[in-house]
Formats: structure tokens, sequence, C-alpha cells
């Protein structure tokens, strides 16, 4: 290996550990709409159904985001497009 491979790599290490802060993101939105939801059914507990179904539909959403910072980071770190 020389300079240029080992800075690719190095720089690849980077690339994917900032990626996986993408998770961190999505992390605190879903324990907050967690948390609004509970203090909803809290209020009303007839409508414990449409607060949870509406809830799980948005974090599921949140969660593409650090989906797809832990896929950059797997394709950065093991897929090597730049060495030859």
């Amino acid at each position: 290996m020389n300079f240029d491979e080992n800075f690719i790599l190095g720089c690849s290490a980077i690339g994917a550990g900032l990626a996986v802060i993408a998770g961190i993101g999505p992390g605190v939105g879903q324990g907050i709409a967690a948390g609004h939801a509970a203090a909803a059914v809290g209020r009303n507990p007839g409508a414990k159904s449409d607060i949870t179904t509406t809830m799980i539909t948005g974090q599921a959403v949140a969660e593409t985001t650090g989906l797809y910072g832990l896929l950059v980071a797997i394709l950065l770190l093991f897929v090597k497009p730049l060495l030859w």
C-alpha cells in the first residue's frame, strides 16, 4: 500500500464515522415523538389507536434517515471503488 491508498482508506473510515452520527437525529426525534404520543394518550385515552398509528408512521419515516446513514457507512467501509 502506498500513501494514496492509505489516505483513501483513512478518509473512508472518517466518512463512515460521520455518516453513523446521522443516527443521533432520528433517535432523538423518535424519543420526542413517543413522549408526546404518551402525553396525548394520557389526555385522551379514547384516541389511543389513532395516536399510536400516527406516531408509528412518523417514526418509520424518521428512521429512514438513520438507515441511509448506516448504508453510507457500510458502503464506505466495505466497498472501495477508488482502490485498483
